[in-house]
C-alpha cells in the first residue's frame, strides 16, 4: 500500500485528507500543499487501497483521480456516498474533460479540479470543503420556505443536500414561485455562506453591455470606461453567482459564460490576461430550458454544465394546503403580530384561485387587502380576485359579448399587463417576470397594445 510520509506526522486534532491518485508526483504535490495548510494526508494509488484506508481511518475530505489502475474515480465517489455520506469528495480530472467532471458532480462529488492541478484552486477547494455545515437538523433559514405540504418538505430536503455540494444548480419553476429565495437558502447553508451572494437578472442587461457587466473592464477599454471595474464574476468571488432568467442570454454570451464556468477564469474587457475566480453558479428561469435547447435558443453544452442538479419549485396551485400558513406568514411580515385575520370564506376563495403569479401574487393580494379592508377581518370581497379565474379559469369565454376573438383576447392581455405594472409600481422588468414573459416580449406587447 502506498502511504504518504504524512502518516508519520503527529496528527493531534488535524483534519485528515485522503488523496487517491496513481501518479506519485501528483500525490507528492498535493501532500506538500496540504501539509503547508496544517492538514494531514494519507495517499492511495488505487481503488482497493483507498477502500482499505476508508475502512481503517476517518477523514474529513477525499480527493480522487478519475482514472485509476483498478477502476474509476466515480466508483470511489459512489462508494463514499453509500458508506461515508458525511465525507465530502472531490475529483481530479484531465483538462478539458467536462463530461467526466459533470458525471462526478451528478454522482455526488463536492467539486472537481482539472489537471494540471492549480495550487490556489486546490487550497480554495480544501478551505471550502472543511467549512461544510453539518446535517444535524434544518436551520432557521429554511423556515422561510413556508408550508408543510409534501412538495415543500421535498424542496427543503433537496436544499440541505445541495448546500453540501459545489455542483452547479438549475432551479426551475414559474414566476413568483420562490426561485431566488431557494438560491439564497442554498447559499446560506453552504460552505460559501460567508462569501457574497450576487443575483443577476440576465433578461434586464442590454446585449451590448453583457460582457463588461459579467467580466468587468479595464480603464480605456471603450468610450466611457474611465476606470477599472469588476464584473459579476469578480463580485461573487468566494461566494455564489445567481443567474436569474438565464434562458434570456443571447447565444454569443452563452459561449463566453460556458468558457468562464469550465475554466474558472475570466478576462476583463480590454485586458490581455485572465484571472481566476472561485464561485458557485446557481441559475434559474421560468421557461423550460430543455425546450429552449431543442429550439436552438440555448446551447446544449451550457445546459448540461448548468443543469448538474435540478431543483423544481412547485407552483402554489399544487400546494393549496400551504395557503393558510403562507397567509399568516405574509400578514405577520406586512403588519406585525397584530395583523387582521382572514375569514374562512376568504381562505376558501384563495384556495380556489389559480394563482398564475404564485406566492408573489399572494403577497400582492394580501398587501392590497390590508390597505382596503375595514376592521380586523379580511373577507373575500377585500381580496379583489378576478371571478373568472377562481377555480382555475372555469369562466373561459364569459363576458365576451359582441367582441371578436382578437378584441376579447387583447382586452384580457391589456388587463393582465396593466395589473402587473400596477403591482410592480411600473417596473417593467419585474412585471415581465410576474407575467412569465421575457422583457423583450413585454415591450413588444406594450407597443402592440398602445400602452405607454
Amino acid at each position: 500500500m502506498s502511504v504518504s510520509r504524512s502518516e508519520r506526522r503527529p496528527r493531534g486534532e488535524l483534519n485528515r485528507v485522503l488523496v487517491i491518485d496513481d501518479e506519485a508526483d501528483i500525490r507528492e504535490l498535493i501532500d506538500l500543499t496540504l501539509a503547508r495548510m496544517g492538514l494531514a494526508a494519507e495517499c492511495a494509488g488505487s481503488v482497493a487501497e483507498a477502500k482499505a484506508l476508508l475502512a481503517a481511518s476517518s477523514f474529513q475530505l477525499c480527493l480522487t483521480d478519475m482514472r485509476l489502475p483498478d477502476g474509476e474515480g466515480l466508483e470511489i465517489v459512489r462508494y463514499i456516498g453509500e458508506h461515508h455520506p458525511s465525507l465530502p469528495v472531490a475529483v481530479i480530472t484531465a483538462w478539458g474533460s467536462a463530461e467526466n467532471a459533470v458525471a462526478a458532480l451528478k454522482a455526488g462529488a463536492f467539486d472537481y479540479l482539472a489537471k494540471p492541478v492549480g495550487l490556489e484552486q486546490l487550497r480554495a477547494l480544501v478551505r471550502s470543503a472543511l467549512r461544510l455545515p453539518s446535517e444535524s437538523g434544518q436551520s432557521d433559514e429554511l423556515r422561510a420556505l413556508t408550508g408543510d405540504s409534501p412538495s415543500m418538505q421535498q424542496v427543503r430536503e433537496m436544499i440541505e443536500k445541495m448546500a453540501r455540494s459545489q455542483a452547479p444548480i438549475y432551479i426551475s419553476g414559474e414566476s413568483g414561485s420562490g426561485k431566488e429565495l431557494a438560491a439564497r437558502l442554498i447559499h446560506a447553508r453552504s460552505a460559501r455562506s460567508s462569501g457574497p451572494f450576487v443575483p443577476v437578472n440576465c433578461g434586464a442587461i442590454p446585449e451590448n453591455l453583457m460582457e463588461s457587466e459579467f467580466f468587468g473592464y479595464r480603464k480605456g477599454a471603450f468610450t466611457g470606461a474611465d476606470g477599472d471595474r469588476d464584473g459579476f464574476f469578480q463580485a461573487a468571488n468566494g461566494g455564489t453567482l445567481f443567474l436569474d432568467e438565464v434562458a434570456d442570454l443571447p447565444l454569443a454570451m452563452q459561449v463566453k459564460l460556458l468558457r468562464a464556468i469550465q475554466e474558472k477564469r475570466v478576462r476583463k474587457v480590454g485586458n490581455v490576461t485572465e484571472e481566476p475566480v472561485d464561485l458557485r453558479i446557481i441559475c434559474a428561469t421560468h421557461r423550460n430550458l430543455r425546450e429552449c435547447v431543442d429550439q436552438g435558443k440555448f446551447r446544449q453544452d451550457l445546459y448540461y454544465r448548468l443543469n448538474v442538479i435540478e431543483l423544481r419549485m412547485p407552483p402554489l396551485r399544487e400546494r393549496m394546503e400551504d395557503i393558510a400558513p403562507l397567509v399568516d406568514s405574509i400578514l405577520n411580515k406586512l403588519c406585525g403580530a397584530a395583523h387582521p385575520r382572514l375569514s374562512a370564506s376568504a381562505i376558501k376563495a384563495l384556495q380556489l384561485y389559480s394563482f398564475p403569479g404564485n406566492v408573489r401574487e399572494l403577497e400582492n393580494i394580501l398587501e392590497r387587502a390590508t390597505a382596503l379592508c375595514v376592521g380586523d377581518e379580511i373577507g373575500p370581497e377585500d381580496l379583489h380576485l378576478e371571478p373568472e379565474e377562481i377555480g382555475g379559469g372555469g369562466g373561459d369565454g364569459q363576458g365576451r359579448g359582441s367582441e371578436s376573438l382578437d378584441e376579447y383576447l387583447n382586452r384580457l392581455e391589456r388587463h393582465a399587463i396593466l395589473e402587473a405594472l400596477q403591482q410592480t409600481e411600473g417596473n417593467r422588468t419585474a412585471a415581465a417576470r410576474l407575467l412569465g414573459v421575457t422583457f423583450r416580449s413585454l415591450r413588444y406587447r406594450l407597443e402592440r397594445l398602445g400602452i405607454e
